[in-house]
């Protein structure tokens, strides 16, 4: 793996995280299968090993792994459970907006409790009506006093039943500067939640609606000046949820590739083993190629973030190449498998189901195909991952 840009520490760090998920997490999953109730318990137990705080600086009580750390921690949580390593990377997308956008005494507050393991935090932006059009929003935060009143809802939240601080994006005002961001704690009075809904994959991970009904929230929660929310939106998703979504996957593929050769070991044809049979053979092949090529983009792009250099468009790769390919190695794996892939007793079946899930949030494939084709034609609107790197350098220097 060092080949991956890891060193020694990453690869201690994925031991441990290996370790913990083959001793807590495989043997919870038969129930949060045959549930599909939050694993609110076991996404306490993960956040408790200090893992969601992989990202945030030692000085606030967290890891400072970087972002490779981070996409370790995520992929080997996913390639045990896709569903808690897509709890973790939501977690991840509410450590970025109070890391980039929280001031100092929001920091103080609550970055050690996230790190910690005490907090689990959210970042809600889409909406029913919006979907990714973040400026078709019309959830709404209106000024009274020293406080806001917030109405309105939003949808397909990452740990929306097991968040504690949930990181809000609404309008104050028209257009694209009329966004701002708020965090909204859990036990306020006017937050609700919807119910939560079945879905095809990810079970025991929670991703459903929070209800805003004249919620009253102090304006020290607001992160940043009024008008920053499409910052906290972009930059959270951009730098942090394809990152992320892209090391669920990541982990999910290896899993798929793991399953599917021990299956072609185990499983005899013609007096020999599965794997011997060319046809067969082909098919691992593609599949290993694909990971090593998904593996490849996924490191480089946050070895990139982590050196602050600018990587949207390689952010932007990663989670197209190792959502797709991650999707056409399930399906080769459902072919190899046959018959026998159609039943629970084996995992291919929910690594196909919950690796559709990756594909949307963050941005489609045709999203990501899109943006890249704006680079390559020269029409690209900026660079998020400059923009931060150059918000956190001015602020080192300002500490220092």
């Amino acid at each position: 793996m060092e080949r991956y840009f890891t060193d020694q520490r990453h690869e201690r760090l994925r031991a441990q995280v290996r370790k913990f998920a083959e001793r807590e997490v495989i043997p919870r999953i038969p129930e949060m299968e045959s549930t599909r109730a939050v694993s609110a318990g076991l996404s306490r137990l993960i956040a408790r090993q200090g893992w969601i705080g992989a990202t945030v600086p030692r000085g606030y009580g967290g890891m400072g792994a970087g972002h490779l750390g981070k996409t370790v921690v995520i992929e080997e949580l996913s390639r045990v459970s896709g569903a808690m390593g897509a709890m973790v990377q939501a977690s991840q997308l509410g450590v970025a907006k109070i890391l980039h956008f929280g001031n100092e005494e929001q920091k103080k507050t609550w970055l050690p409790a996230i790190a910690s393991g005490d907090c689990l935090p959210t970042i809600a932006v889409t909406e029913p009506d919006s979907g990714g059009h973040v400026l078709g929003m019309t959830s709404s935060a209106v000024r009274d006093g020293d406080d806001y009143i917030l109405n309105g809802s939003k949808v397909y939240v990452g740990n929306s039943h097991v968040g504690d601080l949930h990181g809000v994006v609404v309008r104050t005002g028209p257009g694209s500067k009329g966004l701002s961001a708020f965090l909204v704690e859990s036990d306020r009075p006017g937050f609700s939640l919807g119910g939560q809904r079945p879905a095809m994959g990810l079970h025991g991970f929670s991703f459903g609606e929070l209800i805003f009904d004249n919620c009253r929230v102090p304006a020290a929660n607001r992160l940043g000046e009024e008008g920053d929310g499409l910052a906290v939106a972009y930059s959270s998703s951009i730098l942090y949820g394809r990152a992320n979504l892209t090391a669920v996957s990541l982990g999910i593929h290896q899993a798929i590739l793991d399953e599917t050769s021990a299956f072609c070991a185990e499983r005899r044809r013609y007096g020999a083993p599965l794997g011997d049979l060319g046809s067969i053979k082909l098919k691992l092949g593609q599949m290993q190629s694909r990971l090593m090529t998904a593996r490849l983009a996924a490191y480089h792009a946050v070895h990139l973030l982590d050196h602050g250099l600018p990587c949207d468009a390689e952010l932007m790769n990663a989670k197209l190449v190792n959502v797709e390919y991650a999707l056409d190695s399930a399906r080769d794996a459902m072919e190899v498998h046959a018959a026998c892939g159609l039943f629970t007793d084996r995992p291919v079946e929910r690594y196909l189901r919950d690796a559709h899930h990756i594909f949307a949030p963050a941005g489609t494939s045709d999203i990501q195909r899109l943006r890249l084709g704006e680079l390559a034609l020269g029409t690209s609107k900026g660079s998020w991952s400059q923009q931060l790197s150059e918000l956190v350098r001015c602020e080192s220097e300002l500490a220092g």
